[in-house]
């Protein structure tokens, strides 16, 4: 499984980050080391090396992410009796627990008996024997209430109805700062213990020590101590679903092909663990999610690559321009030019070599419990490269898109959440947005759909096309102006690369004088109607429809009988412009007219999304010539 050897090569190549706490915006992350895992702490307790209580506090709401030791067992509970190795909640640490709430005390007798035979074993650690030291008096509770953490009610019990932070106060989890006696030792040292990277080798090698039986490790080929217990929390901190899960006794999935569960699949324990902790990290690192997809994708030798999922415009201004200050590029309106995202290309691509690669991994959890690979691409990071240009290149066309508070255009395609919007949202808060909790799973669904056509060049789903160009023909149902351009020009990006695909042709924003197909033809002279009409409303008209858009949709199903109801209906416009502008358009239109084949013109079948480019091509054209115009103006 090639997969399962790049995490692994993943965890060695970032071993220098294990056990490092690092933060994406706001969120914390931990590449873990083996035999660990990670939880969101409420209380911190203080004690010094003899185990003598000093403080305890809430956690602190921005530093709850706590690393902690696990055993195979615990690190998979869910609702059984198994304790973590040190730190863990009260019903675990508390020796007088059944003193404030009613319990069989089972819970803590495991884990101090556990914990007794690691600090009696030769990989003991200085923390671990003060927190041992500390919890066999039994008075965590009561110095928790003393320091009034825990709140008690009416008849001296734990009251049910207080929480710490969120959590009902039974289930708050304790970790712990040991204060160093030796004042020498604290610059080499930490007093945290989820962040004392000695005592987390500790650990390790108690772990180590303990294995006894060896088995063949399916997924590496090694003789390694064989785990049926897999971690979870892959996708988030509160993912119960796993990616491997073995462990069914009772109803014997495997029998029928296999008479053990040994022979059905056997992974070695640290070789689960490293695979698991380094797809958390690189998950939590730069995953993204749709929904609950989640996608995420590395370059082998740890090159920053432009994200697969991005705009054309997020791609090149997140390039480091530092390393390559771009040159001064002629500005087409846009802002972004096709030339710097191509320069951004050109700059990642210097950085590659032949051996690297890009991967792509993405999960989602049909059941609660079970987590589902639903995609595995590895791709030569030089090509991965060449397929993101293509994609680009191929769907080229001019959009807009919010950027802070000013609206911006740029040359390219947009990314894949906007599809999934566009496609498949609906008008909210003035913008498109799929609102629908039960629709949110089409970002899913879009994402799945469009990572082949990205990474390997495939074909635009037809389905996609189609909707596209369908909700474009109908500008009415918008109230937003921008929401259906937002709408046509993705329906030019998606007929462009079906075309392309399809018939071997090319299509650009540039208006083709020349094209002689009816349906381009047809989408200028609409674009041409839409613009005299428009041309003369005054301000207080800005917000009113065009007839041209308000026949859009009946138009693109019967172009020619529509297109004689349109013609009639912009006359009165026609007549209200200046003498030079009425006669620029009449010209516009005899020009059009002329480019129709016999008998095109007449033809009333359906037409395709080819006439969306040329409405739109057309529309964009008409719209320089007034901007150069007003510049000309200005100079003069």
């Amino acid at each position: 499984m090639s997969w399962v050897t790049e995490l692994i090569d993943l965890y060695e190549i970032n071993s220098d980050k294990i056990g490092v706490i690092e933060y994406r915006g706001e969120m914390p992350y931990v590449l873990l080391p083996p035999f660990h895992t990670t939880v969101t702490a409420q209380i911190t307790v203080t004690i010094d090396c003899n185990g003598d209580f000093i403080n305890a506090e809430p956690v602190d709401l921005n530093d709850k992410l706590t690393i902690i030791p696990v055993t195979e067992k615990s690190g998979s509970r869910t609702a059984g009796k198994e304790p973590h190795p040190l730190c863990d909640n009260l019903r675990y640490l508390a020796g007088d627990y059944t003193k404030y709430y009613k319990d069989d005390g089972i819970c803590h007798e495991l884990y101090i008996s556990q914990l007794r035979e690691w600090v009696e074993s030769e990989y003991c650690h200085e923390k671990v024997r003060a927190i041992y030291l500390y919890l066999k008096k039994n008075t965590l509770i009561s110095d928790l209430v003393d320091k009034k953490i825990i709140k008690l009610d009416e008849q001296n019990q734990i009251d049910d109805k207080e929480n710490i932070q969120g959590i009902v106060q039974t289930k708050a989890f304790v970790r712990f700062i040991i204060r160093s006696s030796n004042p020498d030792l604290f610059e080499l040292k930490t007093d945290e213990c989820w962040k004392d990277r000695t005592l987390q080798d500790c650990y390790i090698n108690y772990v180590r020590s303990r294995e006894k039986e060896k088995g063949l490790c399916y997924l590496t080929g090694n003789m390694e101590a064989i785990s049926y217990l897999h971690s979870k929390k892959i996708r988030n901190e509160g993912d119960g679903a796993k990616l491997i899960s073995s462990n069914d006794s009772q109803n014997f999935t495997y029998r029928g092909r296999f008479v053990s569960r040994e022979e059905a699949f056997a992974v070695g324990n640290e070789t689960s663990q490293k695979i698991h902790n380094a797809l958390k990290w690189i998950i939590r690192k730069q995953g993204t999610f749709f929904d609950t997809l989640a996608v995420v994708t590395w370059e082998s030798n740890r090159l920053s690559m432009p994200r697969w999922n991005a705009d054309t415009e997020v791609i090149a201004s997140e390039y480091d321009w530092d390393d390559e200050e771009p040159e001064e590029i002629i500005s087409d309106g846009n802002a972004v030019t096709a030339e710097k995202f191509y320069r951004a290309l050109r700059g990642y691509g210097k950085k590659v070599d032949n051996t690297s690669a890009m991967i792509l991994l993405s999960f989602d959890a049909a059941t609660p419990g079970r987590l589902s690979m639903v995609e595995e691409m590895t791709l030569d990071s030089a090509r991965y490269l060449e397929n993101i240009k293509k994609w680009h290149e191929s769907c080229n066309w001019i959009h807009e898109k919010w950027k802070g508070k000013k609206r911006i255009q740029f040359s390219g395609m947009v990314g894949v959440k906007d599809v999934a919007e566009i496609l498949f949202g609906i008008e909210s808060n003035g913008g498109l947005a799929i609102v629908d909790a039960n629709g949110k799973k089409m970002y899913a669904e879009v994402a799945r759909r469009l990572i082949p056509c990205i990474w390997n060049g495939t074909e635009i789903p037809q389905d996609y096309v189609n909707r596209a160009v369908l909700k474009a023909s109908n500008p009415l149902t918008y109230k937003e102006q921008n929401n259906w351009e937002r709408v046509l020009t993705l329906a030019c990006s998606l007929v462009k690369k079906d075309r392309k695909k399809r018939n071997k042709e090319e299509w650009n924003v540039a208006l083709d004088k020349k094209q002689k197909d009816r349906n381009y033809l047809y989408g200028r002279l609409l674009a041409v109607a839409d613009r005299i009409e428009y041309r003369t409303y005054d301000d207080g008209d800005k917000a009113r429809v065009t007839n041209a858009k308000r026949y859009m949709s009946t138009f693109s199903q019967r172009p020619f009988e529509t297109w004689k109801v349109i013609e009639e209906n912009i006359q009165p416009y026609m007549n209200k412009l200046g003498i030079a502008e009425r006669r620029f358009y009449e010209n516009l239109l005899n020009d059009i007219y002329e480019l129709f084949e016999v008998d095109s013109f007449k033809d009333n079948k359906k037409l395709n999304g080819l006439y969306l480019l040329g409405f739109h091509s057309q529309a964009y054209d008409l719209k320089l010539k007034k901007e150069d115009s007003k510049e000309k103006e200005e100079e003069e």
